[in-house]
C-alpha cells in the first residue's frame, strides 16, 4: 500500500507539472503555450510567402506536438483571429455570433512578417528534441514584445488556471515606451469584441473588470445591441433576454439578430415601455453586463508565477534590449565575416597569390604557398589567416577572377565598414535604437488598423433588485393556508418582485423570512406578511399580545425585529403554553380588555398604552397585564402617546390581521 501510495504521488506530481508547464499556462518569454509556439514554428519552416491549407498546418505540427490534431486545429483558429502573427483566407468562424471555423482543408493561412520581426532568430532561439527525438523545437521564442498581454491567455491546469485579457496591441507598444523613457504608464484591456469596460477594479492584472454591451437608445421603442461583452455571442445574448422577458423581468415585443462581422441585435419592445426605462433593466438581468476576473499566471524561470500588467511590461522591455543587443552582436560577427572574406578575395586576387599555386603539386604545398603569399598583409586583415580561409579561396571559380571587378570589391568593403558604424552607434545608444524599433513595430502593424476598439468608462453596477419591478400580485388565501404571487384566490396582500424578501408571523407566534413565494403554505390566520427591509424593520415595533393557555393570564410584549436567517423559523412568545391573541404594528394605541364576570371582580374593563411598554429586544419576556380571565380585546390606534395624566384622544379603528374578539377558547 505504501509504495502504490508512493507511485501514485509521484505520479500526480509529475502529471501537474507537465500540464502547468506543457499545456495550460504560457511562459513570460515569448507568451506562447507550447501548442502556439509549435504551430508558429511549424509555419516559420514552411514558409514560403504563400497560403497553406490549414490540415497541412496541423499535419506537419504534430510532428512536434503529441496531441492530436484537434487541439492544434483550435489553437492556430483562434491565434489566426487575433490578426497578430497568422494571416488566414476563408471562413475561420464568427466570434460574435459563434459560428465555428470551416474544416481545416477548406481554409489557408500563412505567416505574418511581423511575427518574423518579433519572434524569428534561430541563432538566438534555443531548440531542444521533440517528443519523438526526430525533430528539433524551439523553447521559447526571443520575443520583442509582451505576447501574452496582446493575444490574452486562458488555460486551466491542475491546481492552478490563468485568465489574461486581451490588450490594445498599439497601446503595449506605447507603454514599452514608457518604460524606456523612464515614464509612468497604465494599460488597461482592449476586447476584440469591443464594448464598454469598468476598470476600477483591474488591480493591474490581477483583480476584475466590468464590461457592458453598448446600446443604441436613441429609438425609443427599440434598443439596439452594437457591441457585445466578451465572451458572449449574439445567440447567447438573445437567449439571456428572452429568458428575462419570460420571468416578468423586461417587457419585449421581438428580438431580431442582424449580427455579421459587427453585432446588430434589434430588441423591439412592447406597448407602454421604452428605451430608456429597461436600459438598467437589460445590464441587471441579462448578458448585457458581465465581471470578469483576472488572473495574470505565467510560467517565469520554469515556475508558475503572478505577475502583474505593469511587471510584465518592464520585463520585456529588459527583454527587448537584451534581444536587440545580442542581435546587433551577431549582425557584427556576421559583417566581421563578410568583411575578412572580402579583403582575403581583393588581395588574394589584386596582388595575385593565386598565381603562386600553379607549379604546386600536393594540397598542403597549395595551401602552404597561399599563406605564405598572405604574410605581407597581415596587416590588413581582420584576424589571422586559418585552413578555413584559405579552402574557401581555392574554391573560387577561374571566370570570377578574371572578372574580379576591384572597385566592387572595395565598396562592398566601404558598406560593410559604415554599417559596422552604425551598429556601434546602436550598441552604445540602445535605448534610442530600442524606441526607433518600437515606431517601426507601430507602422508595421497599423496604428488605424489597430484602434482601441473596447472604450473606457467608470460605471455603477446596477443591482437586479434595484431595477426589480414589483409586478407580481401576492395573494393569501385564508381558507386554504396558502401565499404566494401563483395563487389565483384569496386577498391581495402587496405587489411583489421575484427579488423581494418577506417577513411571515404566523399564528402560533413564529415567525421566519424568506424569498418571495410563488406559493407556499402558511396556515389559516396568518398574522403579518411585510417586506423584510432591515432598514424598513428597523422602524416597525410588534406589539405582540399572548396569554397563558394553564394559568389565563394576559402579557404584552414590544419589540423589533431586525436580526434574522433566511429561512430559519423563530419565536415571537416564550417556550410554555402559551398561546398569541393579538399582534400589532401600531406605534401608539390603546388596548382595551374586557373581563369575564365572577365573584369577586369588580373592575370588568381596563385600558392600557402601548406607550407605557418599553420596546425590547425579539427574544425578550414579555410583560403581565392582567391574571383574570379574558373576555374579548380591543386595540385603538392614537396618533402620538398619551400625556401622562389626560385621557387619550380615540381615533377610528384601524382593521389589521387578527383583530377578532378573543372567545371563551382564545380564538
Amino acid at each position: 500500500m505504501a509504495h502504490a501510495e508512493t507511485i501514485y504521488r509521484h505520479n500526480y506530481l509529475e502529471y501537474a507539472s507537465y500540464v502547468i508547464k506543457e499545456r495550460a499556462i504560457p511562459d513570460v518569454v515569448d507568451g506562447l503555450k507550447p501548442v502556439q509556439r509549435r504551430i508558429i514554428h511549424t509555419l516559420f519552416e514552411m514558409d514560403d510567402g504563400k497560403f497553406h491549407k490549414v490540415a497541412n498546418v496541423v499535419g506537419h505540427s504534430m510532428r512536434y506536438h503529441p496531441h492530436g490534431d484537434a487541439s492544434i486545429y483550435e489553437a492556430l483558429v483562434n491565434m489566426a483571429n487575433f490578426d497578430l502573427f497568422i494571416e488566414r483566407q476563408g471562413n475561420f468562424g464568427n466570434a460574435l455570433t459563434g459560428d465555428r471555423a470551416a474544416a481545416g482543408r477548406y481554409i489557408e493561412c500563412r505567416i505574418f512578417p511581423f511575427a518574423k520581426r518579433v519572434l524569428y532568430n534561430p541563432e538566438l532561439t534555443e531548440y531542444v528534441d521533440s517528443y519523438d527525438g526526430r525533430n528539433r523545437e524551439p523553447v521559447a521564442f526571443p520575443a520583442k514584445i509582451p505576447v501574452v498581454l496582446i493575444q490574452g491567455a486562458e488555460g486551466i491546469a491542475v491546481g492552478m488556471s490563468t485568465k489574461m485579457l486581451p490588450h490594445n496591441a498599439i497601446e503595449v507598444l506605447d507603454a514599452m515606451k514608457s518604460v524606456l523613457k523612464g515614464e509612468s504608464f497604465m494599460l488597461f484591456p482592449d476586447l476584440p469584441t469591443g464594448g464598454i469596460l469598468d476598470v476600477q477594479e483591474y488591480g493591474d492584472g490581477t483583480g476584475s473588470i466590468s464590461v457592458r454591451a453598448k446600446l443604441d437608445t436613441s429609438d425609443p421603442k427599440r434598443i439596439v445591441i452594437t457591441e457585445l461583452p466578451y465572451g458572449v455571442t449574439s445567440e447567447a445574448m438573445i437567449e439571456s433576454i428572452e429568458a428575462a422577458a419570460r420571468k416578468g423581468r423586461l417587457k419585449v415585443a421581438a428580438i431580431n439578430d442582424y449580427t455579421s462581422d459587427k453585432a446588430n441585435i434589434e430588441v423591439c419592445l412592447a406597448r407602454g415601455t421604452y428605451s430608456k426605462d429597461i436600459e438598467d433593466a437589460l445590464y441587471a438581468h441579462t448578458s448585457c453586463e458581465q465581471k470578469i476576473s483576472v488572473n495574470a499566471l505565467v510560467i517565469k524561470d520554469n515556475m508558475p508565477e503572478i505577475m502583474p500588467v505593469s511587471a510584465i511590461v518592464r520585463f520585456h522591455v529588459r527583454q527587448l534590449l537584451d534581444v536587440l543587443k545580442a542581435e546587433l552582436e551577431l549582425e557584427k560577427g556576421h559583417l566581421f565575416d563578410t568583411l575578412h572574406a572580402r579583403t582575403l578575395e581583393r588581395i588574394f586576387v589584386e596582388e595575385r597569390i593565386y598565381k603562386r599555386i600553379e607549379q604546386k603539386r600536393s594540397a598542403d604545398a597549395v595551401e602552404a604557398a597561399v599563406v605564405s603569399g598572405f604574410e605581407p598583409y597581415g596587416s590588413e586583415l581582420i584576424r589571422p589567416l586559418v585552413h578555413d580561409d584559405v579552402e574557401r579561396l581555392l574554391k573560387i571559380p577561374i571566370r570570377r577572377i578574371s572578372l574580379f571587378d576591384i572597385e566592387k570589391n572595395r565598396a562592398e568593403i566601404e558598406n560593410i565598414h559604415e554599417k559596422l558604424k552604425d551598429i556601434e552607434w546602436k550598441l552604445s545608444h540602445l535605448t534610442d535604437y530600442a524606441l526607433g524599433y518600437l515606431d517601426e513595430l507601430k507602422t508595421l502593424l497599423g496604428v488605424k488598423e489597430h484602434a482601441r476598439r473596447s472604450s473606457i468608462k467608470q460605471f455603477e453596477l446596477v443591482d437586479a433588485k434595484s431595477v426589480a419591478q414589483r409586478d407580481l400580485t401576492l395573494r393569501y388565501d385564508p381558507k386554504t393556508g396558502y401565499l404566494g404571487y401563483d395563487i389565483k384566490t384569496g386577498n391581495a396582500m402587496a405587489m411583489v418582485s421575484l427579488y423581494d424578501r418577506l417577513l411571515l408571523i404566523l399564528k402560533d407566534g413564529t415567525y421566519f423570512v424568506q424569498d418571495a413565494p410563488d406559493k407556499i403554505f402558511v396556515g389559516k390566520g396568518l398574522q403579518y406578511c411585510g417586506y423584510a427591509d432591515k432598514d424598513e424593520l428597523a422602524n416597525i415595533v410588534f406589539t405582540t399580545i399572548y396569554q397563558d393557555k394553564d394559568s389565563k393570564a394576559l402579557f404584552i410584549k414590544r419589540c423589533r425585529i431586525t436580526q434574522f436567517i433566511l429561512d430559519k423559523k423563530y419565536a415571537l412568545l416564550p417556550e410554555g403554553s402559551y398561546k398569541l391573541l393579538k399582534l400589532s404594528t401600531f406605534l401608539y394605541a390603546d388596548l382595551t380588555a374586557k373581563y369575564k364576570p365572577s365573584r369577586g371582580i369588580k373592575i370588568l374593563e381596563e385600558t392600557f398604552h402601548f406607550s407605557d411598554f418599553l420596546i425590547k429586544g425579539a427574544r425578550s419576556q414579555g410583560v403581565r397585564l392582567s391574571t383574570k380571565d379574558i373576555e374579548s380585546l380591543r386595540i385603538q390606534r392614537m396618533e402620538a402617546a398619551p400625556p401622562p395624566e389626560n385621557v387619550p384622544e380615540l381615533f377610528e379603528d384601524e382593521p389589521e390581521v387578527a383583530s377578532s374578539d378573543v372567545d371563551e377558547d382564545g380564538e
